[in-house]
């Protein structure tokens, strides 16, 4: 498994953590392991195969240390979402962001533009367009705000377009049709009139989009 896969099944997990009972350590001890990635990988290429040692050991350090420090991470990102009430965010498009500061502030052997970069690619296969440059501006203006240097310029998309999603997000595990629901809604829901066939009123139980943190 290389790097970027098991930062996708990261940023799977971490989602997971804004409405799961569980703790991190009994997350990642359900989630990787061969019974679940068995289930999961005849929809999602990235559970295919099992997470090496090294991979792992990746995967854990960010689900420990976004559980630990989610409370900071979601300050920042309301910080810099000026213009956008937290509660907004979709799900997904948060646990990327999360991610991708945790990366930023807490592992610096990974270069800024590299997280940034890694999280816009994953963004990417979740989100719409808007989104991915919401949450592309959102980073780099982090990174310009609160560290001593800057990703290079390419690194960042122009964040000038309004992000204006019409999705409701809610809590729904990685695999479930709720899931696969809210990430087409999100990419798929481009006005008020444009909706997906499965909608988010059939989907989901709860629609709290806000992140839960003790």
């Amino acid at each position: 498994m290389i790097r970027n896969v098991a930062r996708e099944i990261a940023m799977h997990l971490c989602y997971e953590l804004s409405f799961t009972g569980l703790t991190a350590g009994e997350l990642l001890e359900q989630r990787l392991a061969s019974p679940y990635f068995e289930s999961l990988a005849p929809e999602y290429e990235v559970y295919g195969e099992l997470p090496g040692p090294s991979q792992k050991a990746y995967i854990c350090k960010l689900v420990k240390g976004i559980a630990a420090h989610g409370y900071e991470l979601d300050q920042y990102i309301e910080k810099y979402a000026k213009g956008w009430r937290f509660e907004r965010i979709p799900l997904v498009a948060g646990a990327i962001m999360r991610l991708a500061m945790y990366e930023i502030l807490y592992m610096p052997e990974i270069p800024n533009g590299a997280a940034i970069n890694e999280a816009v690619e994953i963004a990417k296969k979740y989100e719409t367009p808007d989104v991915v440059r919401f949450i592309n501006g959102i980073l780099g203006t982090f990174v310009r705000s609160e560290t001593a240097d800057a990703p290079p310029a390419r690194a960042f998309w122009a964040a000038s377009t309004c992000w204006d999603s019409t999705a409701m997000v809610a809590s729904v595990p990685v695999g479930s049709r709720a899931f696969q629901a809210e990430t087409a809604c999100s990419r798929g829901a481009k006005s008020t009139k444009e909706k997906p066939e499965y909608s988010a009123q059939q989907a989901w139980s709860s629609s709290s989009t806000r992140w839960s943190w003790p």
